[in-house]
């Protein structure tokens, strides 16, 4: 049996670049402040980040329409937090994590939870919701379940979620990661990658374009305005289209 040739030995495949979209490094800085740039975003409705994503040729940003917003009246942003779990009838450890990952939560973080297609226990509740209120989380994402719906509304934390049932987690689910990137329907997350979310659903914004889209975004709601104006002042489709305007 020959031994192996260590740099001699050919590649047989090559994984680099998905190893480092699959597992990349803490995220870089923003070019201004991450506080600025998300009191910003809360200025832009989701359908109009969504086009400018469009024009990035980037099609599969919003998450499932199926995810439903338990809160409707405000425009939200923060920065992806994500959390995998599982459906696992194992009870050991999940404390554990689950107080590991709340400890590691900070001010401004959204939470994008992938519960690999979770459809019996709920991730999220009122506990969970008092706990991250108070360390200045935005929101979350559950691509699941969630329960105590009246403590979280006390709460106004903005949440969009799949079903509300009574069960609990434990014996039914586990967390497994938290803080790598997952996947919630198309809608491919890496921590530190942006979330913007309102009554239309929720968006995720990669993080090396998050200020350019911004830049664009606010340029097309101007934009916006002026055609509003032409509608309202009883310009026909063709003179609007012709002047740059669409519907």
């Amino acid at each position: 049996m020959s031994e192996a040739r260590g740099a001699d030995v050919p590649s047989m495949i090559r994984i680099d670049r998905l190893v480092a979209r699959h597992e990349p490094p803490p995220p870089a800085p923003l070019a201004v402040p991450v506080k600025t740039l998300l009191a910003q975003y809360e200025k832009i409705p989701t359908a109009t980040v969504s086009d400018v994503l469009r024009e990035q040729a980037l099609l599969d940003c919003a998450f499932p329409g199926n995810l439903v917003p338990l809160l409707t009246e405000r425009i939200v942003a923060g920065i992806a937090f994500t959390v995998k779990s599982s459906p696992n009838t194992r009870i050991t450890g999940e404390m554990t994590i689950r107080g590991e990952m709340l400890d590691a939560l900070a001010e401004d973080a959204f939470i994008v939870w992938d519960t690999s297609g979770d459809t019996h226990g709920t991730m999220w509740g009122g506990v969970m919701t008092a706990k991250v209120v108070g360390k200045g989380v935005k929101g979350a994402v559950i691509d699941g379940g969630i329960r105590d719906t009246a403590q979280i509304l006390a709460k106004r934390f903005p949440v969009y979620y799949r079903y509300r049932s009574p069960n609990g987690s434990l014996g039914r689910c586990q967390i497994t990661h938290y803080e790598i990137p997952v996947r919630v329907g198309d809608v491919f997350v890496r921590p530190g990658d942006v979330i913007v979310a309102d009554i239309d659903g929720a968006v995720c914004v990669p993080r090396e374009i998050a200020v350019a889209v911004l830049a664009r975004a606010q340029e097309i709601l101007v934009n916006e305005d002026r055609i509003f104006e032409w509608v309202s002042q009883g310009k026909s489709v063709a003179e609007i289209s012709a002047a740059g305007g669409y519907f």
